[in-house]
């Protein structure tokens, strides 16, 4: 269960946030749980969550152990701080910031080389989503962005099947629809990296996901976590959907 706060809060609010979660999250042994803080907050989470079962991630790295790329933070400054997760490929780095499956995978492979479990996202838009094209979306961003990991490197990756249309829109995929494209995911893996690997690979979904929602989702055998938004930025929210 992942938590992307994307851009808010401060260092002081992280700190209150991890008060308040971590009793309520302190049983929770049957998941991982990872909260994915912006950069200036990572080193307050990190000593916040010290001890506890919460684990730290960051939402976006560059490929380049160092040098001169203004405003991008390297796999070794994370690593160095602490932060055991990253996100990768997110959609709004995709739509805003212009992500590809080059630069993702280019990511994904200094993440694992510095230590750190990368979260790489895959969805579709609603156009896209409109026309028929979620397997062909999803086909093409695994196969560019993924499918170049040697199967140790994939191994130590999770996927997080976003549908673009429902995030930040109130708008959820339908815990049917997630699960008939976590299954075409899981397929994907198959064909590529064999039946056992596909069978252990985590495929999360993100898409407005809820503690009213979340039961529903979680019931498909073939969604195996959340990359959850919004509802990650309140602590008793979010470890509602932990303990779903």
């Amino acid at each position: 269960m992942a938590g992307n706060w994307k851009m808010y809060k401060t260092a002081g609010e992280t700190t209150a946030f991890f008060e308040k979660i971590l009793p309520l999250v302190a049983l929770s042994t049957h998941c991982d749980i990872v909260i994915a803080a912006p950069f200036v907050n990572l080193p307050a989470a990190v000593a916040a969550a010290a001890g506890s079962r919460v684990e730290v991630g960051a939402q976006n790295l560059y490929w380049a152990k160092e040098g001169a790329y203004t405003g991008e933070v390297s796999g070794p400054m994370l690593s160095a701080i602490g932060c055991r997760w990253v996100i990768i490929g997110h959609s709004e780095r995709r739509q805003y910031f212009g992500e590809t499956e080059e630069t993702v995978l280019k990511r994904t492979k200094a993440a694992l080389e510095h230590g750190l479990r990368p979260i790489v996202c895959v969805g579709e838009r609603l156009k896209e989503r409109e026309s028929g094209n979620t397997d062909q979306v999803l086909q093409t961003q695994f196969e560019g962005g993924i499918a170049g990991l040697s199967e140790a490197e994939f191994a130590k990756v999770t996927i997080a099947y976003e549908p673009v249309w429902a995030i930040g829109t109130g708008k959820t995929a339908t815990p049917d629809m997630a699960a008939d494209a976590h299954r075409f995911l899981r397929g994907l893996v198959s064909a590529k990296y064999g039946a056992e690997a596909a069978s252990r690979t985590r495929i999360l979904y993100g898409g407005s996901v809820k503690p009213d929602n979340v039961k529903g989702l979680m019931a498909q055998p073939e969604i195996d976590g959340a990359l959850v938004g919004g509802a990650s930025l309140d602590a008793a929210s979010f470890a509602t959907i932990v303990n779903f």
